[in-house]
């Protein structure tokens, strides 16, 4: 299986692109980025493995074209797609922007070079397309429109606590710091399948989806956590 990963240097992405490189099942991994992945990864993925392959393009994340990388983005069978950002202290129309725009313009491109592929978006506990939250509202709008592509099948994962594991980080600074602070609730909250699921889970989970395409097509923590076993 060849697989596309977007957001890699984020903490769940971190974890996906780890995973698909340890599986002996994946051939080749294409990480896609504005930057390059740096040391900061080291400790959870090898950047040297030959399975893997950066493509980075900060042009294209800033216009939201990717047509000229289509060949590039052609044969693949999965695309994983924990690429995103906070909505904190952001207007609806840059949320937006980066949240539902960049998801699209590179989904668009996608099923267009690779029929069979199957497509795997992170969202998050509590989207809704009919959600008076911002940030619920625009991911469920995502989630909706992924689901109306003809895509092989197209999967929206919806974690609620995520706790990174294999020496991986989250590069936003309050979530480093609320893991620190907040430790013995996080360490208790992760004995519960419900509500919490960790950054190895997901990406063997998003694996097993991509490989075995359930009908079940979103996917809460604690089915994340049986698909993941």
């Amino acid at each position: 299986m060849r697989v596309i990963v977007f957001g890699g240097s984020g903490m769940v992405g971190q974890g996906v692109l780890r995973e698909c490189l340890l599986d002996t099942g994946v051939s080749e991994v294409l990480s896609v980025s504005r930057r390059a992945l740096d040391a900061s990864v080291d400790s959870a993925v090898d950047r040297k493995s030959p399975k893997l392959r950066e493509l980075v393009c900060p042009k294209e994340f800033e216009s939201l074209d990717f047509n000229s990388l289509a060949d590039q983005l052609t044969g693949y069978d999965a695309c994983f797609f924990p690429l995103g950002v906070s909505s904190v202290g952001m207007k609806e129309a840059e949320y937006t922007r980066i949240t539902r725009d960049l998801t699209l313009a590179v989904a668009r491109v996608l099923v267009e070079r690779n029929s069979s592929m199957v497509f795997v978006y992170v969202s998050g506990e509590g989207t809704d397309a009919n959600s008076k939250t911002m940030w619920a509202r625009v991911k469920g709008g995502v989630e909706n429109a992924l689901f109306d592509m003809p895509f092989r099948a197209a999967y929206a994962f919806r974690p609620g606590l995520i706790l990174a594991k294999n020496g991986i980080r989250s590069k936003v600074a309050i979530y480093n710091f609320f893991y620190r602070a907040l430790f013995p609730l996080v360490w208790v909250l992760g004995k519960f399948p419900k509500l919490s699921t960790d950054t190895e889970t997901v990406g063997r989970a998003m694996l097993r989806a991509a490989r075995e395409t359930p009908q079940q097509r979103v996917w809460n923590t604690a089915a994340i956590n049986s698909l993941g076993r």
